[in-house]
């Protein structure tokens, strides 16, 4: 539920055969690599025509007790959660009880352009309400029961950032309403909603809403790599996120719930339709994840150091699930070489070097404010507990990784940074920038 998306892309590997068998044992030797090299602590599956064809765990659910994880083990998933709330609201829609066209006003008169917002602009991002995750308090609160009303009260407070249907923008607040709106129509709580139409119909044992994680119940606590180790990370109350991220579940659960609503088991043949169209990438609780010409439908998840993505490819009837309860690298390298696996039979393996590891008087030494006349945007450097953290004006944060004393790079986006006598030297696709500390 983070307020970036991490979308497997557009991938640029050209792969033309069709499905090969699996090699499990690369891949198992993949996982071995991943894991020696501290790059991430999770698990995977792989079903087709629903029957697993791979699945593996590597690292802990519970380092400190060092439970090691396994297929069972449940995971916060984050913003998945969105397409299990979009399928419940279009449940809703096959009934009768809304239409895509509802306004927001029906429900929720006192927010801001609720006469305008449609029910379909809260599932496709096109409402041009603030994210509230966005907002600079919400990580001195996260980690707090919140009411309804308290929630209700920071939506009204954050207003709107663009006119409904003016463009889409990613907005957890969408998610937050849509809860609201499914639980004032069944008058249940969505815990219960869910679990009467989807949880237990597709037989989901090892899903729920998630509460305080209870390791007894093989449920994962999650960590980030700080100064060569796993630190535990705080958790998130699930009376934040709602149908925008407050699911918890496995790999197989996630398979079994994408395989159904995209091959039309939960749904109308209209309305899954429907959740199929795509407006500036966003679809009904939905992204494209294309492989080459082979095409995935699916979400992608973030919360505390948990991370996830998930495809159904329906052509292949084949869905691929990856969650993380830590992770130093990007998850797409990780699902790039399963589906280069899958689908043409080979990949390459990753070459890891070995972790550096920098003083926290040098990594301070980088912090600050960084400019030049010559480059629209500052950047702002931060030390996080061993971990440097850079952020453009108006831009996300991400963390870099040292590739020397002086040097860091942050691999998905291509960037390389620099620090030498109070300047920062930004390199990305072939340009140089050379900013000085403000």
């Amino acid at each position: 539920m983070k307020n970036y998306i991490t979308l497997l892309g557009i991938f640029l590997i050209f792969a033309t055969t069709e499905a090969q068998d699996l090699n499990t044992q690369k891949l198992d030797s993949l996982f071995d690599l991943v894991d020696q090299h501290h790059k991430m602590m999770g698990s995977v599956a792989l079903i087709k025509n629903g029957e697993e064809i791979y699945t593996r765990s590597i690292g802990f659910a519970d380092l400190e007790k060092e439970k090691k994880a396994n297929k069972n083990t449940k995971y916060r998933i984050g913003s998945i959660t969105k397409s299990f709330t979009a399928t419940v609201i279009l449940q809703l829609i096959d009934e009768g009880k809304l239409t895509l066209n509802t306004n927001l006003a029906e429900f929720y008169p006192d927010i801001v352009n609720a006469s305008e917002i449609t029910i379909q602009q809260l599932l496709n991002h096109h409402s041009g309400l603030f994210n509230f995750t966005s907002a600079e308090d919400y990580l001195s609160m996260n980690t707090q029961a919140i009411s309804k009303q308290e929630l209700l009260a920071i939506i009204k407070k954050n207003g709107k950032v663009f006119e409904p249907g003016e463009k889409g923008e990613y907005s957890n607040t969408n998610y937050l309403l849509l809860t609201f709106i499914a639980e004032d129509l069944e008058k249940d709580s969505f815990s219960n909603i869910l679990e009467e139409r989807i949880f237990k119909p597709l037989k989901l044992k090892n899903t729920e809403v998630g509460k305080k994680i209870n390791p007894n119940k093989n449920e994962a606590f999650s960590y980030s790599r700080k100064m060569g180790t796993w630190k535990k990370e705080a958790e998130t109350h699930m009376s934040v996120p709602l149908g925008a991220g407050n699911i918890i579940s496995t790999p197989i659960d996630i398979a079994k719930f994408y395989s159904a609503v995209l091959e039309g088991k939960l749904l109308s043949a209209g309305s899954l339709l429907n959740m199929k169209i795509f407006e500036e990438r966003f679809g009904l609780g939905l992204f494209q994840l294309p492989y080459n010409e082979h095409r995935a439908y699916g979400h992608t998840g973030g919360i505390d150091g948990f991370s996830s993505m998930a495809g159904y490819f329906p052509n292949e009837k084949m869905a691929f699930v990856l969650t993380a309860n830590a992770n130093s690298i990007n998850l797409n390298d990780i699902a790039l070489s399963i589906l280069a696996d899958y689908f043409e039979g080979n990949f390459e393996m990753p070459q890891y070097s070995k972790e550096i590891i920098l003083s926290m008087e040098t990594l301070t030494s980088y912090e600050g404010v960084y400019g030049s006349e010559s480059f629209p945007l500052d950047i702002s450097i931060t030390n996080d507990e061993g971990n440097l953290i850079a952020q453009a004006t108006g831009q996300s944060s991400f963390k870099l990784t040292p590739t020397s004393k002086n040097t860091f790079v942050f691999t998905p986006a291509g960037i390389k940074i620099t620090f030498k006598n109070n300047q920062l030297s930004i390199e990305q696709g072939g340009g140089v920038h050379e900013l000085n500390k403000k």
